[in-house]
């Protein structure tokens, strides 16, 4: 026999491709998780609480707050949550509620931040950070999120002070898919040295970067480069540009990455190499801890 779950509230975080949601009680024990496909990149405004019924129906037995970062609130999401502006506390603007038609939903939408000279912004990553400052009373330094486009993000008496989005992700994504070194790159395999070999090469010489891509390919009909060899050095010479372009960032700071283990650790070990020690955090429990700090806001 199943147990019933009766959460106090909800946490979601709704990205473009998933959404991942969890059960939390009064006195915030995780009683329950659950995900699926069902990104907001699938979801017309109506589709959003259907899919979020869909995923956490079982633990609704009364009205409950749920409380949500991420895509779910941008302009294609359930309900379009303002950005606060920098600088600002990363929970810097007020939750946006959605319309349900379901009574024992009270959905709450955290806003995302955004920065307007230079332009940039983000959703989803103010909750990990909230989730970190919460958990780290006090830390100055610079944030790093990882991932399809990674974040560096000062942060400072608690509040970002200011952020730069890299596409690094995406560029990987599209480049190993979508142009000729798709013939070059392996889908998986991995080679620490050549990952290392292009980390140096980018970062000494960044100009040379879209000369060094084409190389890969080059190699590989020549030289017969393996794909786990390509794929390493790629992703070396793509986080090694970013990081001399975010050198302003880290040099000389605290350092924190919070991102999925296996990308965090390449972050960590690339801005080892530089001199510039990280601690590396987990991404889940950090947005935890932000969904909890946005809760406790809502409640006063």
């Amino acid at each position: 026999m199943t147990a019933t779950i009766t959460p106090a509230w909800i946490g979601v975080d709704w990205g473009t491709s998933h959404v991942r949601a969890w059960a939390i009680s009064a006195s915030g024990t995780l009683l329950a998780q659950a995900s699926s496909d069902r990104g907001m990149g699938r979801l017309d405004r109506a589709g959003f609480e259907p899919a979020l019924l869909a995923l956490v129906g079982p633990w609704l037995h009364g009205p409950t707050p749920v409380i949500a970062c991420g895509m779910v609130g941008s302009r294609q999401g359930w309900v379009e949550a303002p950005y606060a502006a920098t600088p600002c506390a990363p929970l810097g603007g007020p939750l946006a509620p959605a319309c349900s038609d379901d009574p024992r939903l009270a959905v709450h939408v955290i806003p995302g931040i955004k920065q307007l000279h230079p332009a940039d912004v983000m959703r989803g990553e103010e909750t990990q950070i909230a989730g970190y400052l919460a958990q780290n009373k006090g830390w100055d330094g610079v944030i790093c999120l990882p991932g399809t486009h990674t974040k560096w993000v000062h942060v400072s008496a608690g509040e970002i002070v200011s952020f730069q989005t890299f596409m690094t992700g995406e560029l990987f994504a599209t480049l190993t898919t979508q142009t000729v070194l798709r013939h070059s790159i392996a889908t998986d395999g991995w080679d620490d040295a050549a990952f290392d070999t292009g980390l140096a090469d980018a970062y000494g010489r960044p100009e040379k970067l879209a000369g060094r891509l084409f190389s890969l390919r080059a190699e590989g009909l020549l030289h017969d480069l393996p794909g786990a060899t390509a794929r390493a050095r790629l992703s070396g010479l793509l986080i090694g540009a970013e990081l001399a372009a975010a050198k302003p960032y880290w040099l000389g700071q605290q350092i924190a990455v919070i991102g999925a283990g296996a990308l965090a650790r390449l972050y960590v070990t690339a801005l080892a190499q530089h001199g510039a020690p990280a601690t590396q955090v987990n991404a889940e429990a950090a947005t935890l801890a932000g969904l909890t700090a946005a809760y406790r806001q809502l409640k006063g």
